[in-house]
């Protein structure tokens, strides 16, 4: 079995975040979100895994390598721009040969991971096997409708009027039999090869689709508050240590990572929170569910609920709170104004003035 990871697209919802840096790639943790998924697929037993890029494929070349590091073996599979899932699968043909593959989202974070969804196929091996899960707005997703008997009779691409409220996880698994259906499929009312429409053509063809209900943590991390929201859910699962320097003026409360180099003077920690390595965290307030990256600093300052990726500094600001702040980003207080009333007034005025 083999896994097709999609790692490209633009990441407009994460903008400007996404302007200089591949959305796959931004931390959750002080882990980028890809790396969780890479090492779900290595923890289900499957070693040969194509990534899908695009425009910041040297960017996941450079993070990925070739894979040694989760125990994989990488292929890199360029595709010239965002056409669809389908499209994905279509273009990954010559990889994925006559094999099962598990077809993962690169920016979905799935807490447990995949190993039980992927034995369980291996074993019944349906045409395809999708994950659901019940989410508010199913108009943003690819949605499902079950008959009565709980089998998959339809799928929509981000439907206008939703027949369900069951999106689709990002996490597919498929046998051979898909690859005729994104052949002979046309591009949707969006210009894409929806992968929805692949699986309802199995369907209309008598073919084998199921679909298994999550019952854990799944977040499409496309979005700034989903980002801060998967970050509360891993920090909430750390192992607490503190490898760099704390100094006796210091307090650090609950569970907290502080890695090698880092220095906390002067300053208050309450967990869950991780400092990355070489960041100094100077006569300031770090609070529950932030991650701090390498190389940072942090002084005079208060922040919460909050990512700060590599590089950055955040400087005599009174109150920083569920923020994206990107690397190398200086945030220091606006220089204060002289306040000053211009006036002209007449003989004889009486002003009052607020002082």
């Amino acid at each position: 079995m083999k896994a097709l990871v999609l790692a490209g697209g633009a990441g407009t919802r994460l903008r400007p975040i996404t302007h200089t840096s591949a959305k796959q790639l931004v931390p959750v943790a002080n882990k980028p979100v890809l790396f969780y998924g890479l090492e779900a697929i290595a923890e289900a037993d499957i070693v040969e895994v194509g990534i899908i890029v695009g425009d910041t494929a040297e960017e996941i070349r450079e993070a990925v390598g070739d894979g040694a590091q989760f125990g994989l073996k990488v292929t890199y599979i360029p595709q010239a721009s965002p056409l669809g899932l389908a499209h994905a699968v279509r273009i990954a043909r010559d990889f994925l040969g006559d094999d099962d593959f598990v077809m993962y989202l690169g920016d979905n974070f799935i807490v447990g991971g995949i190993r039980s969804l992927v034995d369980a196929f291996r074993t019944d091996r349906p045409d395809a096997q999708i994950l659901l899960t019940r989410v508010t707005d199913p108009t943003a997703f690819g949605v499902a409708e079950l008959d009565a008997a709980g089998n998959v009779v339809g799928l929509e691409e981000k439907p206008l009027r939703p027949k369900s409220d069951l999106a689709l996880v990002g996490v597919y698994l498929f046998t051979p039999a898909v690859h005729e259906a994104v052949r002979v499929i046309e591009p949707s009312w969006r210009g894409e090869l929806e992968i929805t429409d692949a699986i309802q053509w199995l369907i209309d063809h008598g073919r084998t689709v199921r679909s298994t209900a999550i019952s854990g943590y799944w977040k499409d991390t496309g979005n700034t508050a989903d980002m801060l929201e998967v970050n509360r859910s891993v920090l909430e699962t750390l192992d607490p240590f503190v490898h760099g320097r704390v100094d006796q003026g210091s307090e650090v409360i609950g569970r907290v990572v502080i890695e090698e180099g880092a220095e906390v003077v002067g300053s208050r920690i309450v967990g869950p929170v991780v400092i990355g390595e070489g960041t100094v965290v100077r006569d300031a307030y770090i609070g529950p569910y932030t991650s701090v990256s390498a190389h940072c600093l942090i002084e005079e300052s208060e922040i919460e609920y909050s990512i700060v990726l590599r590089g950055s500094s955040v400087r005599g600001v009174r109150r920083v709170e569920a923020s994206l702040i990107g690397r190398d980003v200086e945030v220091t207080p606006a220089p204060r104004t002289p306040s000053a009333h211009r006036l002209v007034l007449g003989d004889h005025s009486k002003v009052q003035i607020s002082s």
